[in-house]
């Protein structure tokens, strides 16, 4: 016997921080780019070039925020909640293509110094500062629980920390007037977003692949079911994610009383979301017959 049960929640919507982060944006790139070519600052550039990567994903995770919220259809049965997992992932993908883009430049003009005027690009990136922090604190709540928001937030925190860097390269110049500043703390602060990239790319890679997420603790969801009263074995459990925020889980309980009534399975399923986070559960019991075997019985995992 199955049993679908699903949580009806109304996530929360970031319609209005994807507007006003976007906007704001935007309108930096022109402004920043400009000064960058005026000025002749790769770092200014490489900022303008890494925020127009982040209006890109922006958008990208605006439209998955979006599309996580249409209904189920006779096609897409879990409607399009997974658009989300794939904006986080394209976006991981975006950062750090522009970071490799960054990296270039700055080889380049540590081997061909050229001069910027600092005292502009101090002025100019300290609004980029200023913006980006604003966008980035839009998305900080929803970081933590939603991968799509999460790398909302990772763009914006690492173009905030670029700006910082450009201030930092711009107020070196000023004092020193050694024009390798302007790429070495470009490169030093690639080595920094990088990483913090890398593991928003491997999670939302696995949850592409139908990895189990990673606050799921799989044995012990699978110890969790094999106690549960009159349950003598568990077999052909999964666990995945079918967005950035919602997780799914099948399995089969073998019950040799045979259906216990919907009671165990509504409760069953509440103490699957109540301590595993699980949203959408789906159950099989089963009697264990020997003349019926199970064909998805065997298994070497979990």
């Amino acid at each position: 016997m199955v049993h679908p049960h699903e949580h009806s929640h109304s996530p929360k919507t970031y319609n209005r921080a994807f507007l006003i982060g976007t906007s704001l944006n935007v309108s930096f790139v022109l402004v920043e780019a400009w000064f960058g070519v005026i000025t002749h600052s790769l770092a200014l550039l490489a900022d303008a070039g890494h925020n127009l990567s982040d209006v890109l994903g922006l958008l990208l995770a605006w439209a998955a925020s979006y599309l996580v919220q249409r209904p189920p259809s006779r096609k897409y049965t879990y409607g399009l909640r997974r658009s989300s997992i794939l904006a986080a992932l394209l976006n991981a993908i975006l950062l750090l293509l522009t970071m490799g883009g960054i990296t270039w430049e700055a080889i380049r003009r540590l081997q061909e110094p050229s001069p910027i005027a600092g005292d502009t690009v101090i002025l100019v990136a300290g609004i980029g500062v200023v913006i980006n922090t604003i966008t980035a604190l839009l998305f900080m709540s929803g970081r933590e629980g939603d991968m799509n928001i999460r790398g909302a937030f990772l763009h914006m925190a690492a173009d905030a920390l670029v700006s910082v860097g450009v201030v930092l390269a711009g107020i070196a110049i000023l004092l020193t007037g050694w024009l390798w500043f302007d790429p070495v703390i470009s490169l030093a602060i690639v080595v920094i977003i990088v990483v913090g990239t890398w593991n928003l790319f491997k999670d939302s890679l696995e949850l592409i692949l139908d990895g189990v997420p990673k606050q799921i603790e799989p044995i012990a969801v699978r110890t969790f079911l094999q106690e549960l009263q009159g349950v003598t074995q568990v077999h052909d459990i999964h666990i995945w994610a079918i967005s950035t925020a919602e997780t799914a889980l099948t399995a089969h309980l073998v019950i040799p009383e045979g259906y216990t009534g919907d009671r165990f399975l509504t409760d069953t399923c509440e103490a699957l979301h109540t301590h595993f986070g699980i949203d959408h559960s789906t159950l099989q019991i089963e009697t264990g017959n020997p003349d019926y075997p199970c064909p998805l019985e065997p298994e070497s995992h979990l």
